[in-house]
């Protein structure tokens, strides 16, 4: 399991496009969690979509767009269809949190992780199960230890030392990495400690 974190834009579309092309190129994640509740991961995809496709990028309007590029097309020009389609469908690995107040609980093999955009709505029962408190709405990155858990923001997206974050499982344990502007890790932590076997996505919770 690999889940990336992208902190919130801040009005800096360029910055989330950029640092969105840089999990979807660089991490292969298995899902990636935009940590803020702005709407514009939602712009920045549906722009990056059409950008894509040069025309409509809905599902719908596949058969449309084989149509139009490949018929009479030669090998080149059908591969090339497709390789924008495959990008296109990478697009939705990106999703954001189910609202302001809500919560998303990720179960790894080993340990709990809640995510929210405000760790100030967090309470006793948030924390209670969560080996792993992980929120959006930061002014730097953190990783910060508080007896047997663990808080973690990647900051916000343009920040030049944060603004993207990744976990992934090693053995019974959880890594997490923060990635910098440019792409670099700038700290890395085994966090989290052994939850058990399951792995599930709740979302919404209270306040969805």
């Amino acid at each position: 399991m690999r889940l990336c974190l992208i902190g919130p834009a801040r009005r800096d579309l360029a910055a989330l496009r950029k640092r969105a092309e840089f999990v979807l190129d660089q991490l292969a994640p298995d899902r990636v969690v935009y940590l803020g509740v702005d709407g514009a991961l939602d712009d920045v995809v549906g722009r990056w979509a059409v950008e894509l496709v040069k025309g409509d990028p809905s599902d719908d309007a596949v058969w449309h767009r084989a149509s139009v590029a490949c018929a009479g097309g030669t090998h080149e020009q059908i591969d090339a269809f497709l390789d924008t389609e495959r990008r296109r469908q990478r697009l939705k690995l990106l999703e954001c949190l189910p609202g302001p107040t809500a919560r998303t609980i990720e179960m790894f093999d080993t340990i709990v992780a809640v995510l929210i955009h405000d760790k100030a709505l967090l309470d006793e029962e948030d924390m209670l199960p969560a080996s792993l408190l992980v929120f959006g709405r930061s002014a730097e990155p953190v990783i910060h230890r508080v007896g047997v858990r663990c808080f973690l923001s990647p900051g916000p997206a343009p920040h030049p030392r944060g603004g993207v974050a990744l976990l992934t499982e090693e053995g019974d344990k959880v890594r997490a990495t923060i990635y910098g502007a440019d792409g670099a890790a700038v700290m890395s932590e085994i966090v989290g400690q052994p939850m058990g076997t399951a792995r599930m996505t709740i979302q919404g919770g209270k306040g969805s």
